[in-house]
């Protein structure tokens, strides 16, 4: 593409029809206005509409712009179909290809590929529909996570502590996806870790509030009494290892761009990960951009360096 970013339109592509779109109807219009703020050119497209009814494609062709930067979570959005539609359209775009974004979402593939090639993350089952209890039980011991394999923002997650809890966990994560999987409980602190052009960003400690005892949706988006801490309290070789960790997952994926590690750390010391965002949320309680402030970097240079590093990397210059 001959033209420079700075004469682009740059298209802030949000909203989408998956369980997330409450979150990225908050990401997008501060993500275009911290583009707009930086002076670049920006039309914003609430992907499916309001009513969940307009023809994305027939959005995107009408639409004009250079670039896409991808404000989607969950759904098309996160699981690679919107990034091979604008592949399609000769469309730079922000995030991970087609493919990463494929893999990343789904949990359970995810975690296959880690334990292939030796990275830490917990003990898992996986169902398609119908998860067998007596099996579970033999395999893995309570408390127990369950989630559904192709979701975010902990939608349908619940944790176990025993058989009635289970039951209930199984059926509720069959309302978000037919995949379920079924995880270790690892019993310590979370922290997560934002990538931005393959550099781990300091990682940010994770603490619920006593009413909360998951790190779940509610403490996500909502409470205001959850703790992020930030340093994250590590001692500076264990806060390096954990970024290692991180960066290894997420470069394992292919993702590229920029993305958010979640990992936890179990009493003895060690990090298990687990997932990886490849769009993860930019709102007024997102993380990626409170690891970036904590380095001095604004919201609005934020989204103009992950559009920046997205021009380059799909050859424009």
């Amino acid at each position: 593409m001959s033209i420079l970013l700075e004469e682009a339109t740059i298209a802030v592509i949000y909203g989408g029809r998956s369980a997330e779109r409450e979150v990225s109807l908050q990401s997008g219009p501060l993500v275009a206005n911290g583009l707009q703020e930086k002076g670049y050119r920006v039309v914003t497209l609430d992907l499916y509409g309001p009513e969940g009814l307009l023809d994305p494609i027939k959005q995107l062709q009408e639409t004009h712009f250079d670039m896409a930067f991808i404000a989607l979570h969950g759904g098309e959005g996160e699981d690679g179909h919107i990034q091979a539609l604008l592949d399609m359209l000769g469309k730079p775009y922000t995030g991970s290809s087609p493919l990463a974004c494929g893999l990343a979402m789904d949990k359970v593939m995810t975690k296959r590929f880690w334990q292939g090639i030796g990275l830490a993350t917990p003990m898992y089952l996986s169902f398609e529909y119908e998860a067998d209890v007596a099996v579970i039980e033999s395999e893995l011991s309570y408390p127990m996570i369950i989630k559904p394999s192709r979701e975010g923002s902990t939608f349908g997650i619940n944790k176990a502590n025993n058989r009635q809890q289970l039951e209930v966990a199984l059926q509720n994560a069959l309302e978000f996806d037919s995949d379920i999987l079924i995880e270790e409980f690892v019993e310590g602190p979370e922290f997560t870790v934002s990538v931005i052009d393959d550099v781990a960003y300091p990682a940010i400690g994770l603490k619920a509030s006593a009413s909360h005892e998951l790190y779940d949706y509610e403490a996500k988006y909502i409470a205001d009494d959850t703790e992020y801490l930030l340093p994250c309290g590590l001692s500076e070789d264990d806060e390096h290892e954990l970024q290692n960790l991180a960066l290894e997952a997420y470069q394992s994926l292919g993702c590229r761009g920029w993305g958010r590690v979640d990992v936890m750390r179990d009493k003895a010391g060690k990090f298990w990960v687990l997932e990886v965002n490849t769009s993860p949320g930019m709102t007024s309680h997102s993380l990626v951009p409170m690891a970036a402030a904590y380095v001095g970097l604004d919201y609005a240079s934020l989204v103009e360096k992950i559009a920046q590093n997205a021009w380059l990397q799909h050859g424009c210059d």
